[in-house]
Parts: structure tokens; sequence; C-alpha cells
């Protein structure tokens, strides 16, 4: 992954891509939150109304939640600049039975030169194209209550990082397995995607229909 840039013809900008992985993290973030909000993980009462993207956000409160997504955050800040995350993945597990309920995932993707995204034009993609792109997929994770089943009991939520298996990985971080819904009864909506002049993200949720 690494390598001496002093040597190297550097295709990217590096303070681009810095502002880039700034945007993708940042979203990733706020998912979290949004998402934490909309499927009822915690009470209503537990978020604030923050804005974001020119959207009224809800970002919790909750101190326990904070904490966690920060330290989260923390170490996807420096994979995402550095490369190595491929995917970043939110489970909804039910308390009672331990069982993954609902699987949000999102897609990560590097461009190391113009020519990976397909486009023959080196011009940048302005602040505001990207913002509406992540407006697009954050109204459509809020209307994704109106078709996802109800949730039942108590549920929490885990979040798992896909990363380069030779990336350092801090000491409190536990290995998993992919936490995956199988079964006849599973659905999949994919979400829209959005991308800037480093990177693209796409997003999809699997779960259970019911009975």
């Amino acid at each position: 992954m690494s390598g001496n840039s002093s040597s190297e013809t550097p295709t990217r900008s590096k303070l681009a891509l810095k502002g880039d992985s700034k945007i993708v993290a940042d979203f990733f973030e706020y998912s979290i939150h949004s998402i934490l909000y909309q499927r009822g993980i915690y009470p209503a009462n537990d978020f604030k109304v923050v804005r974001k993207y020119g959207l009224n956000m809800l970002v919790s409160m909750d101190d326990e939640v904070v904490s966690y997504i920060y330290r989260i955050m923390k170490q996807l800040r420096r994979w995402i600049y550095s490369g190595i995350i491929s995917k970043l993945v939110i489970d909804i597990v039910s308390k009672e039975t331990g069982e993954v309920v609902e699987r949000w995932q999102f897609d990560l993707q590097v461009h190391k030169t113009h020519e990976d995204r397909g486009e023959g034009s080196p011009e940048s993609k302005s602040k505001a194209e990207v913002q509406k792109e992540i407006q697009s997929i954050i109204r459509q994770i809020t209307a994704s209550v109106t078709f996802l089943p109800e949730l039942q009991g108590e549920n929490t939520f885990n979040v798992l990082v896909f990363a380069d298996p030779n990336c350092k990985v801090p000491v409190e971080w536990g290995d998993s397995d992919a936490k995956e819904i199988h079964g006849d009864s599973v659905e999949n909506v994919r979400f829209r995607s959005f991308s800037t002049d480093n990177h693209s993200v796409s997003a999809y949720v699997t779960y259970r229909i019911s009975e």
C-alpha cells in the first residue's frame, strides 16, 4: 500500500484526496446515526437535530453510542485516506436471539486515476454535485421505514469494517465473520450511489421479510 512518495509521480492531489476522504467519512458517520434513528434502535428523544448536506439530520446524544461511533470513525478516517477499506456494514442485531435482522452495507471504491472512473475528462466534480448525490441517499435511508419490516423487540447494532488484511488493526477491535443474512425470506434493496473525484460509494440494505 505504501511506498516512497518522493520517487512517484502522484496521480492525485493529496489535498484533494484528504478532502474527498473526509466527505466519505462524514457520510458514513451521519448514515450510522440516521439508521439508528430511523430504525428506532434508540428512543427518539436521544437524538438531536443538526444541519448537514442541506438537510436536517438526527444524531445520537447517548454518550455510549457517541463514544463508540467516535472510536470507529477515528480509525476509519485514516483507512479511507489510505485506501485500505472496501466496505462498511451496520448490523442490527436482536438482543433476545443475537440474530442479525437487518444489514446495511456501504461499498467503497477508490479511484487511483481518472481512467478508473471511465471518464475521459479530468474535470473535478463540484461540491454541490456531490452533496446532491449524498442528499438522495440520505433521503432514501429516511424513506426506508416505508418498506422495511417493523423491528420486533429490543435491538442493538454493530459496525463491521472490511479492510486490507495486512493493515494494522487497533487492539480493541475484534475479528468477525461477515454477519450476512441468509435464507429464503430475505430481500435486498439497493440505494443510489455517490462519487467524488477519488471515491465511489454505493449502499444497500438486506432484511428478512416478515412472515
